[in-house]
This record gives structure tokens, sequence and C-alpha cells, in this order.
């Protein structure tokens, strides 16, 4: 008990542990894709020359294991995206210090919501990716600050039990949710909604990039929850861009909400951030890793990445988005540009409503012209030096663009030529 309730009062301190230097570098050096970094190395006192692995500059070759280009998008299984060469001089130097970790989530709550402008009453704090987000918060909002609870879970007895979900609203990220012990209550309709409410409802469970799929939209989804005062969580992992987006649904006035910060932010892979009302973040935090006996532990986010976190977002806001999102829009032109050239083959356009709202492009072919499945097409491009990572369905192949290095579209577009041409009928 009181060891939790010593946690409890070094959150509600919220001092900054004179960590104003870490982020007072700039390390504009790096601020593309690809290039050297070894003054930020010698900044936070690494060596010149690594020996043994990594002695080559390339870690995974050295490994054994193939990289790829990625024009797929933010997937975890390629390892997310890309962090900002900001956010690896930052964690660099947060690697040289020890620091009570409750108290750098509180700093780095405070500058979060510095930030994102976030209204008073909301707070955040830095969690092992969306998911590991949805279960703390979830296990906050069950347990409160109750020691005893906090060590019981997922055994719920003595406490409330349910989550409310839309149907078309299920997932295999819901998983984290059922870990914390609850019965996911599944609805459609507002009617069905209002009879599942009773004594035992702990939360209402929104997915974001299901929201044109459910008959209750995200704007309403949390009125009703505050009709029937129950929290509403949003699960927002892979919602930025835009930017906007931060802080939108703080300011719909959603109890907790999930944001990836290994995605479109470029932050460290294995971080997200958790933002919602006070209380629940600071019982999130207690559910959490570092301390001991709480289902959280196994998601431990170490002071590397959270230094990490804070600084891609930081970095983040101040890009120019327009400018941004128009390179996007040009590396696709010059593939399709380049492909299209090829008899029989087209290309389309389209930029997803919510989750990974970044331009896409699909390359359709005849198959009387050209005798090759998409499926076979994708392998080959996996399967090639260098090997890319592309989409697709039956009868295309489907792209993004925002996790390429600059001229990586032109080797796209060569390969994609080649795999073509060498199938026309």
């Amino acid at each position: 008990m009181n060891r939790l309730m010593n946690l409890k009062t070094v959150w509600k301190r919220r001092t900054f542990l004179g960590s104003a230097g870490i982020f007072a570098g700039v390390f504009n050096a790096r601020r593309v894709f690809g290039l050297s970094g070894h003054a930020a190395g010698r900044a936070a006192g690494l060596p010149e020359k690594l020996t043994g692995l990594g002695s080559t500059g390339n870690v995974y070759e050295e490994l054994g294991v193939t990289t790829v280009i990625n024009a797929q998008g933010t997937m975890t299984y390629l390892g997310g995206s890309l962090p900002y060469p900001e956010v690896e001089a930052v964690m660099a130097l947060a690697a040289q210090h020890f620091v009570p970790i409750v108290e750098l989530e509180a700093a780095a709550g405070k500058r979060i919501c510095g930030l994102l402008k976030l209204p008073p009453e909301y707070d955040a704090i830095v969690t092992c990716g969306a998911a590991a987000g949805m279960q703390s918060g979830l296990a906050g909002i069950l347990t409160g600050n109750n020691p005893k609870f906090i060590e019981q879970i997922p055994d719920l007895t003595g406490m409330k039990s349910e989550v409310i979900i839309q149907k078309s609203h299920r997932n295999p990220f819901d998983h984290q949710l059922r870990a914390a012990g609850v019965k996911l209550v599944v609805i459609e309709s507002r009617e069905d909604l209002k009879k599942a409410i009773n004594p035992q409802t702990a939360m209402m469970h929104f997915s974001n990039f299901a929201n044109a799929r459910g008959q209750i939209k995200v704007d309403e989804w949390v009125k009703l929850a505050h009709e029937n005062n129950i929290p509403a969580f949003i699960d927002a992992a892979a919602d930025t861009p835009p930017v906007s987006n931060l802080w939108n649904f703080a300011q719909m006035g959603y109890d907790l909400i999930a944001f990836s910060g290994g995605k479109a932010i470029r932050g460290p892979q294995c971080a997200g951030l958790l933002i919602g009302k006070k209380d629940y973040v600071a019982n999130a935090l207690l559910n959490n890793s570092p301390n001991e006996d709480t289902i959280g532990r196994s998601q431990k986010v170490g002071k590397e990445e959270i230094v990490g976190m804070v600084k891609a977002l930081e970095v983040y806001l101040n890009e120019d988005h327009a400018a941004v999102e128009k390179e996007w829009w040009r590396r696709l032109d010059a593939i399709s540009a380049e492909v299209t050239k090829i008899p029989g083959v087209t290309t389309s356009y389209h930029v997803p409503d919510v989750a990974n709202h970044v331009p896409h492009m699909n390359i359709f072919w005849d198959p009387r012209k050209i005798s090759l499945s998409s499926r076979d097409a994708a392998k080959a491009m996996r399967d090639g030096k260098p090997s890319i990572v592309i989409g697709g369905s039956e009868n295309w192949l489907g792209m993004s663009s925002f996790m390429l290095k600059p001229g990586e579209e032109k080797i796209i577009a060569s390969r994609l030529i080649e795999i073509l041409k060498s199938h026309k009928s």
C-alpha cells in the first residue's frame, strides 16, 4: 500500500529532473534519411568506430537478415517506421544516465500536454506502444489506485468486469482488453447499447479505424458514454496524420486515447502515447512498469524510449506537413509515370479516411497483355535484390510512399518495369 501510494505522490510532483539540456540539442545534420550519424554519436559519448557487430555499418547484413524497401507502410512486422535522426540522438543522450522512471514519465507527460495544448484536466504517459496503452488504460479504470486490485488483476473479484464494444469494432487488438480479465459485450445499435449498460460496465471502447463501419460514430460514442457515467476509450493507434487527431479526441472528451509512437510520428517503435483524464492516466501508470506485480510489468518502456517519444512529437509537430504530403504524392506520381508506359498498365490513387491517412496507389494490368498474378508480382518484388515489400490483392498491387527513403521510388519503378515486361504475353 505505502509503496504504491508513494509512487502516486511522486507522480503528482511532476518535476523535470533538470533534463532540459537533453532537449536543447538540435542535431539537424541528420534531418534526411540515410545521412551519417557520427556527430550525434560523438555528442553522446559513443565510440567513433565500432568493432564487432556494427563495424560494417549494416548490422542486419552482419546478422544475415535482409533489409527491405518498405512500400507497404508502418507495419509492425517490418519494424514500424524509421525514427527521426533527432530522436536517435536524444535517445543516445538519455542512455548516458540513470533516472527515476515514474518521475520521468511525469515530466514527459507534462511536456507532451504542453506540446499538444491539451485541456488542463488531461495528462499523458509514454507506453510500450498503443496496444500496451490499451491494456494499462483499461487496468487503471478497473483497479483505480487500489493496491489489492492492482496485484489481483486479471482476477476481477470486487471490480467491474465488462467492456462494451461495437461488433464492427472487434479486431485482434482487443486481445489486450480481454487480457485484463474483462468480458467484451458486443453491440450493434443504440438500442443494444442501452440494454447492455449495467452496474458491471467498466468502459466503452472505440476503434477509430472502424468508425465508418459502426452505427454509432466517434463523436456520439463518447457522448453516450458520459451520459451514462462510463469512461470512453479510443484506440487511435495509426490515426496520425492528420496531426490534429493528437488533440481532437481529447477535445471531444474521450477519457483515454492511445496512439502508436512508431508509425507516422516516427518515434521509437516500442513506444506509444496514452493521453487522458489525469486520474485515469495516473492509475494506468500504477498498473504498468516500472511497478512490480502489475499486469503491465512486461510492457516495459525504457528511459530512452520515453525521451525519444517526446522528441518525436516535438519534431513531428514542427514539420511542414503540406510539403511532406506533396513529396509523398510526387513519389507515387513518379512510379506511375514510368510503369504506365507499359501497354496495359494503369494506376489509381486513394487516401484512407482513417488509419494511415496518407496517399496510396494501386497498380493494375491487363491479364491479356501481362501474364502474371499480382501475388506472384509481389513475391518477385520481395525476392529480388534489393528486396521490396509491396501490398496488393487478387488483381492489383498496392503501395504507399510515406515510408520510402529518398530515391527508393526510382528503384521500385525500375523493378516493377523489369518484372512486368518479363511477363508480357
